[in-house]
């Protein structure tokens, strides 16, 4: 499938949905749209665990997991394409930067830094991790939802981060700029 008219209607809907808001097709939206089936569980499970804001887990603290949980996989295009993100949700030019290069020295707050400590031991070791590691998320405010939210996160976006080195995905050149 290599034209619009060739793929089905609701990956095409989806695609110029995008198009619209952003003004560009994320690359990763081409990429998988050659697999309609992948297309759609990819999106559903991403909008499940990207698209909420709960009291304790902002829609910008998801996109700081992504970040920092793309580091860790040395995922160019996740960490490009999820740091434009989380640079506009959380109106810091600097913040995605900061956690790419070392996440343990970015600037962040304390229920911040208890959330990307857990995800990077999450996606570096993860067989070092148990049910009792997660109790410094609950001390940090985190609720069992929310503590789901995160595993999740880390999870879906390592097997986002090795499709994409996999398949060769680049950043746009676009998010590059976005929220700077």
């Amino acid at each position: 499938m290599s034209t619009a008219e060739q793929l089905p209607a609701d990956i095409t809907e989806r695609i110029d949905e995008v198009r619209e808001k952003s003004g560009f097709v994320p690359n990763v939206f081409t990429s998988l749209a050659e697999r309609p089936g992948l297309f759609r569980a990819f999106f559903e499970f991403h909008d499940l665990v990207m698209d909420k804001d709960t009291p304790a887990l902002s829609k910008a603290d998801r996109e700081l997991i992504v970040v920092a949980t793309s580091a860790v996989n040395s995922c160019t295009y996740c960490v490009v394409a999820h740091g434009a993100v989380l640079r506009i949700r959380d109106k810091d030019p600097e913040i995605a930067d900061l956690v790419a290069v070392d996440p343990g020295k970015a600037p962040l707050d304390e229920r911040r830094r208890a959330i990307v400590n857990y995800s990077v031991r999450l996606a570096r070791t993860p067989e070092l991790i148990g049910p009792g590691d997660a109790d410094t998320l609950r001390d940090a405010g985190l609720t069992e939802d929310d503590i789901w939210d995160v595993v999740a996160i880390v999870g879906f976006f390592a097997l986002s981060n090795r499709l994409a080195h996999a398949f060769d995905m680049r950043p746009n050149p676009e998010f590059f700029t976005m929220g700077r």
